[in-house]
Formats: C-alpha cells, sequence, structure tokens
C-alpha cells in the first residue's frame, strides 16, 4: 500500500492542501511537530495522524512513499527532512522558494541517485508556474542566452509566506549571471513585462528561478521581476543592515504570526499572472504569458498533482525542478491555468 505524508499539516497552505487531497479522494497522513494542533484537522477530515519533530523524522517515514514538506522556514527545516527521506527510501517535494534551499538540494542530487529517491523542492506557486514557462520558452528558442521571468499575485501573504519574506528581506537581489549566482540590490533592473492582464512595470527580485530554471534550461542569465515600488532597491539598501539584526528579524516573524491569510472568497476573486521571455546572441526573443487562479489554491493543487505523480512512479532518482520531473505542460495540467500564445520577435 503506497503512503504519502503531509508535514506542516495544520499550517495555512498544509490545510489547503489536506482538504484538496480529501476532495479527490486521497487519504494522505497528517503530520507536524504538534499534536494538539495536527490532530483536531485530522479528526475532521478522518485522517491518521502523527506529531514528531525533524530529529526524529526517520522514524515515522519508515513507511511513507512521499511527503509533502510544508513546514518552514525552509532554511531551517529542509535540511533534516531530506536527510531523513534519504535514510527511508522517501520522495521528497516542498513548498519552498528559497534559492538557497534549491541550491542545498540540488547539490545532493548524487545522494538522491545511490538511495532511489527522487528530491523535488518547490512543488508550489514558488516555482511550478515560472519553472514551466522558462522551459516552454528554452523549447521554443534552442540556445537562448537570456531568460527575464515576472510574475504578480493577489489577495495577500500567508504567515509561513511572510516569515520566509522576512528572512530574506536583509539578503538583497539575486541573479544568475554566466551561470553564476550574484548579489545585487532590490531592482537593480526595472523592464516591462507583457501580462495577459496588460504590460506593467517590475523591478528584479531574488525569486527561485534563479536556482531552478537555470537546471531546467541551461540558460547562463536569468533574472525574476515582479511589480516593486521605485524604491524598493534603495530602501533595501538603507535599511538591509537593520533588517538582519535579530530584533528586527524577531519583530518581523512576531508580527507574521498574527496574519491569518487570505480567505476562500478573497482567493475566489484573486488571479496570479507569470510572464516569461528569452533571447540569444542574434537579437531574437520569445515571449509567453500565463495565467493562474489564486496563488495558494495553485500551491494547493500542483502539491496534491505532483504526489500522486512521484506516487505512480517513473520519475527518475535525483534532484529536480518541477519541469525536469514532469515536463513543461505539468503547470497546463493545473485547475484553471492557461498558458496564451507565444510571441516571436
Amino acid at each position: 500500500m503506497t503512503t504519502w505524508m503531509l508535514y506542516g499539516a495544520n499550517g495555512y497552505t498544509g490545510v489547503l492542501i489536506a482538504e484538496l487531497a480529501v476532495r479527490r479522494g486521497l487519504r494522505p497522513v497528517l503530520a507536524g511537530r504538534s499534536a494538539a494542533k495536527v490532530a483536531p484537522l485530522a479528526e475532521r477530515l478522518g485522517l491518521e495522524h502523527r506529531a514528531f519533530g525533524l530529529d526524529d523524522a526517520a522514524d515515522a517515514l519508515r513507511d511513507v512513499d512521499v511527503v509533502a514538506h510544508c513546514a518552514g522556514p525552509f532554511s531551517a527545516t529542509s535540511r533534516p527532512m531530506v536527510d531523513a527521506c534519504l535514510a527511508t527510501g522517501t520522495h521528497y517535494t516542498d513548498i519552498t522558494g528559497e534559492i538557497d534551499v534549491f541550491e542545498a538540494v540540488a547539490a545532493r542530487d548524487g545522494e538522491a541517485k545511490a538511495a532511489g529517491v527522487v528530491l523535488l523542492p518547490g512543488t508550489g506557486f514558488d516555482v511550478v508556474p515560472t519553472d514551466c514557462v522558462a522551459a516552454v520558452l528554452a523549447a521554443a528558442l534552442p540556445g537562448a542566452t537570456h531568460l527575464d521571468l515576472a510574475f504578480t499575485t493577489g489577495g495577500g501573504a500567508s504567515p509561513g509566506t511572510t516569515k520566509t519574506s522576512v528572512e530574506g528581506s536583509a539578503n538583497g537581489g539575486r541573479a544568475r549571471v554566466d551561470g553564476e549566482l550574484r548579489t545585487f540590490r532590490v531592482g537593480h533592473r526595472r523592464r516591462s513585462a507583457a501580462f495577459h492582464s496588460g504590460a506593467r512595470d517590475v523591478g528584479a527580485i531574488p525569486w527561485g528561478d534563479v536556482s531552478t530554471a537555470y537546471r531546467s534550461t541551461g540558460i547562463p542569465n536569468i533574472t525574476t521581476f515582479t511589480v516593486l515600488p521605485g524604491l524598493a532597491g534603495h530602501l533595501q539598501a538603507l535599511f538591509g543592515p537593520l533588517l538582519r539584526t535579530s530584533l528586527a528579524q524577531g519583530f518581523g516573524k512576531a508580527v507574521a504570526q498574527r496574519i491569518s491569510g487570505p480567505g476562500e472568497e478573497l482567493r475566489a476573486k484573486t488571479r496570479s499572472e507569470v510572464w516569461g521571455e528569452v533571447s540569444d546572441v542574434e537579437g531574437r526573443t520569445v515571449s509567453v504569458a500565463l495565467t493562474a487562479p489564486n496563488a495558494y489554491d495553485l500551491t494547493a493543487d500542483a502539491v496534491v498533482r505532483a504526489v500522486q505523480r512521484l506516487l505512480d512512479g517513473g520519475v527518475p532518482a535525483g534532484s529536480h525542478t518541477p519541469s525536469s520531473a514532469f515536463g513543461a505542460d505539468f503547470v497546463r495540467t493545473l485547475d484553471g491555468v492557461v498558458v496564451h500564445e507565444l510571441v516571436r520577435t
């Protein structure tokens, strides 16, 4: 009997995933650090539950085929869960968007192959739609040397997302330049992104694709963007040192705990969009736009479908991105997602 576990099930996104899984006839084992927090959800959904800390994860995963890890910040939690998965032969997926976590998991490709394990971080809004757009564009323009990816979302953030943002706020921007990760100020590049709903000015930010899209496509120059105030980069440069202090980090994370995340009605009213463009040395470009539901609804859908694919088998052992595991068209299988016509110039 195949079994999968949802760890961090009592968090905002974990609850959405658990509820959707049950609606689709699946029965994950719900898990987290606190039995008092996980048990009420498990009872409501009629599911088995377990409570354990990450130091004891290997014992708890011995009969589990796939774990969907949703307890961030992943900078602290990913490594011990990956360790446990490699020890028990359990396939791993998570919803991280943290660049350094993607890099760390990718570095364990050899260990994963030796253990017969799939390591698949980033099966939420970070980074399924952007990664699949990157793969679509790379196939449309072989030999592309530059990739720009932009996104916009609506509906607000969850406590976990906000905590991770606080943690990363002091580190500045990141981009891939000639195959290497480089640090820049937030907003170091600005451009227009031709979203399906209309063009918008966007600024450069650190996003998971500067790690994952490089591995999916091999394109050596990658910048990621979202809608930013024009002063964002200057403010980050001014306050970055302050944001790195333990006092500021503690305050920010305490505030994050008071955020409830968008409710069902708000999620239903808000959408997310992605736009990407590749170019080559001859000046040719290809771009594409994608429209999708609210980012949290997309995340729940993508995680449940990813777990089903991993349970079905067929993904080679090793470290993967969403598109290297399931193909560029994986995003098209998600509810409400539309990939629009390619534009060539």
